[in-house]
């Protein structure tokens, strides 16, 4: 018998162990959407103890519709991110450099070029209990406003949304690593430089013929 969403299950296993090297003990989750539900990490499991079949499947309206296992206590966030975003996967971590710059309420700025991978630069949502909608609004909100596929959330952590689960962990990498080089630069008591939007936009130009041919 065909499992709901067995693909996108799959997915989140194979990549939640990815969350062990950027969020501290169980702290992160990461699903993946297809149509009007999606697939979640589990709550409280270590990113390796579970399978396909354990994994929730939930729908955008936050209902749990299948999975052997209850659904990560940020299934309010997912859930309404999906319901007011066009995005296809979601990670969420408390990785360090990117959560020290949430606790600070300070955006990312564009020191560096990649940072196009999630837009001109990185907001700070405003703060909110976690696993609530208001969380979500005020994610996508921050979103939104800063042209942005990547938000922090104030005193709690990072969110970043992509078409794909791959492209959302490799974004997602992409911050944890800028927000590291803005604050050691800071903490070395230089004053980093950023670019301009002109620049800016010369690099998002550049990447869209960036990669193999297809």
């Amino acid at each position: 018998m065909t499992m709901l969403l067995e693909a996108e299950r799959r997915q989140v296993v194979e990549r939640a162990r990815d969350l062990a090297s950027l969020t501290p003990g169980r702290t992160g989750n990461l699903s993946v959407r297809s149509d009007e539900a999606f697939a979640i990490t589990p709550t409280g499991v270590p990113y390796d103890a579970f399978d396909a079949a354990d994994v929730p499947v939930v729908g955008v309206g936050g209902d749990q519709r299948d999975g052997e296992m209850l659904p990560s206590s940020e299934v309010p966030m997912h859930s309404a991110i999906y319901r007011r975003a066009d995005v296809g996967a979601i990670v969420h971590t408390h990785s360090p450099w990117s959560t020290a710059l949430a606790i600070a309420n300070e955006p990312l700025p564009p020191i560096h070029y990649m940072i196009v991978a999630v837009g001109k630069s990185v907001p700070v949502a405003e703060y909110a209990p976690y696993g609530t909608d208001a969380l979500a609004e005020n994610i996508v909100t921050a979103m939104h406003e800063a042209g942005s596929t990547a938000s922090l959330i104030e005193n709690h952590g990072l969110v970043v949304t992509a078409p794909t689960l791959e492209t959302a962990l490799e974004n997602t990498i992409h911050v944890e690593s800028l927000a590291q080089l803005y604050l050691q630069c800071r903490a070395g008591g230089l004053e980093p430089q950023t670019l301009t939007d002109a620049q800016l936009e010369t690099v998002l130009e550049k990447f869209e013929s960036y990669g193999q041919a297809s």
